[in-house]
């Protein structure tokens, strides 16, 4: 039966639910608050430079394939992907550093030159990591968490013991170099949590790395966007910015529409793509399945001090991504999950996409992304941006060696009161809820409303967890239960 379906927001979960909903045939229109689309993965633009708000690693491919190809489609039919050749580098000190090659064989020398007889511990680790990858994406993630019965096959009974175990064990029981260590517990930390806490099944994401590689959309991230819009437009999907919900009407505990910009929007079936904490708000209490202190209880992945900076001149000695590990990754860790405030000496992450996509930056010029990753909930206010700004760029000119700070053309940042602001996100959060063991599959909030009828979910606060390619994932889920309820 066609229906009329609304949807909150327009990051990737919404547009990839929009795509499948469309595709059965539904009529759907997109509600986004801001001027643009895109939710987290926004463009910023200044003075000729052009910068991903968010996201800006490629990774898993396959995911993305597999989305485009349901609609008998190709990535390539809608963007441009460059394999990165570095994939990325890693400092630990003062012209100190690892770089992260685009194959395994050269990843397995780098690793052996770092500490002897470490690559064939690493070709073991990730041949456990790659069967875990085809478990977890060709099966696991692709259900919608509705029960725990799912989680329950012969293949995941065999890797049980995974599950409760950690990351941090498993690489520390094989690797002893701190460097090499570092590196493999990194990935881990794009599902939100510490790799302590983080089940050792995780380790798929090591596969993702160094399996699969780091790509590069022409034209950044949001090209993705752009090319997921197209295809939903292209389905039939209508969809209008500047469209603030205000409100989830319920009559009889069914929801029948949204209050936007004042005005009543019918619809039979509402699905929420925009912060879970913030949606069941636009509900009266009655209709909520979840407690303020049922969130404040969770463990959420980090929020992010960005800084989009435009350079006069190129950057040397820097690949397209960036990390500073030369500090201590513990007590950073700590300042987010354990007693949250900003950290004394952070780590960061830097990202410069015009080393390979001339269009994001004026000829001879330099387009730089600078994160640190923050507890969310801390306070933001403009001179503590100033203050790591500063710690950060003397930090980098120090570790690889070079003046940058006076050739700034100018500087934005980006942090918690802004992810409250724009996004509507509980306590500023950048990337949702950590994907820990209590909050994995059925245990995190549900894509469908226990509450009201007609009333769905999708996004990083539910399955599959955070992250781009989850959030396809998350936006396929979804528009399945709906499809269900027919």
């Amino acid at each position: 039966m066609k229906q009329n379906i609304s949807i909150i927001g327009s990051g990737f979960s919404s547009l990839a639910a929009s795509c499948y909903l469309a595709k059965a045939g539904h009529t759907v229109t997109i509600f986004e608050k801001n001027a643009t689309i895109g939710g987290r993965a926004r463009q910023f633009k200044k003075e000729g430079f052009t910068f991903d708000m968010g996201p800006t690693w490629y990774w898993m491919p396959d995911v993305f394939e597999r989305f485009f190809a349901d609609f008998g489609k190709r990535p390539e039919d809608f963007y441009s992907l460059e394999k990165l050749a570095p994939a990325y580098s890693v400092y630990f000190g003062k012209e100190d550093f690892i770089t992260i090659e685009d194959t395994l064989e050269k990843i397995y020398r780098t690793f052996e030159n770092e500490e002897p007889g470490s690559a064939e511990k690493l070709r073991k680790f990730i041949t456990e990591a790659q069967d875990n990858y085809e478990v977890a994406i060709k099966n696991l993630v692709y259900r919608p968490g509705v029960s725990p019965l799912e989680l329950v096959t012969p293949v995941t009974v065999r890797k049980i013991d995974q599950f409760f175990s950690t990351i941090s064990k498993k690489v520390r029981k094989e690797f002893n170099n701190p460097r090499l260590v570092s590196i493999l517990e990194f990935p881990v930390l794009f599902l939100g949590a510490k790799p302590s806490n983080t089940p050792a099944f995780y380790s798929f994401m090591n596969y993702a790395d160094f399996g699969l590689g780091t790509f590069h959309p022409q034209k950044g991230m949001y090209s993705v966007i752009e090319g997921m819009a197209s295809l939903a437009r292209s389905l039939g999907v209508t969809i209008e910015t500047n469209s603030n919900v205000e409100k989830i009407e319920v009559q009889d505990k069914n929801a029948i529409g949204l209050v936007i910009n004042g005005q009543l929007v019918p619809s039979e079936i509402v699905l929420s793509g925009a912060d879970y904490h913030h949606t069941e708000t636009l509900l009266e209490d009655r209709y909520r399945q979840y407690s303020e202190k049922y969130w404040g209880n969770k463990t959420f992945a980090p929020s992010s001090l960005l800084f989009y900076v435009g350079f006069e001149t190129p950057i040397k000695n820097v690949e397209h991504h960036t990390l500073f590990f030369d500090v201590d990754f513990e007590a950073h860790a700590r300042a987010i999950y354990d007693t949250p405030q900003w950290p004394e000496n952070p780590l960061f992450y830097a990202s410069f996409p015009s080393k390979t996509d001339a269009s994001v930056a004026p000829e001879g010029k330099e387009a730089g992304i600078f994160l640190i990753p923050l507890a969310p909930g801390i306070k933001d206010t403009p001179v503590l941006r100033e203050a790591y700004f500063e710690k950060i760029i003397a930090r980098f000119e120090a570790l690889t060696n070079q003046e940058v700070k006076k050739s700034v053309i100018f500087k934005e940042s980006y942090c918690l009161n802004d992810f409250v602001e724009d996004y509507n996100s509980y306590k500023g959060n950048a990337y949702g809820l950590a994907n820990t063991l209590l909050q994995t599959a059925f245990l995190r909030p549900n894509l469908k409303s226990k509450k009201v009828k007609n009333l769905f979910f999708t996004g990083q606060l539910t399955v599959p967890g955070p992250g781009v390619p989850p959030s396809l994932i998350s936006g396929k889920l979804a528009a399945g239960l709906i499809e269900k309820e027919k």
